[in-house]
């Protein structure tokens, strides 16, 4: 398969840098990417960023209910028949 994009200036800049040809570069970019979203996981960059996904994670948090003193086993199967 070809494609054909426009380059930003930058990421010739970071191909050269690295002393890699810019489709390899790219070909390395695209690969993580895609392994990032098979696995589910990504890359947080910006502390926006990070404060979004622990705002995501708490977002339901008060309905948490309180864990008692002592865990027993009646405890954690009472809801179960």
């Amino acid at each position: 398969m070809e494609i054909r994009v426009n380059v930003p200036e930058e990421l010739a800049t970071r191909a050269q840098a690295r002393g890699v040809p810019l489709e390899a570069y790219v070909e390395e970019l695209l690969a993580q990417q895609a392994a990032a979203v098979a696995s589910g996981t990504r890359r947080l960059q910006t502390p926006e960023q990070i404060r979004v996904w622990l705002d995501s994670l708490a977002q339901f948090s008060d309905k948490i209910p309180p864990l008692p003193e002592t865990i027993s086993r009646e405890w954690i199967y009472q809801d179960h028949d």
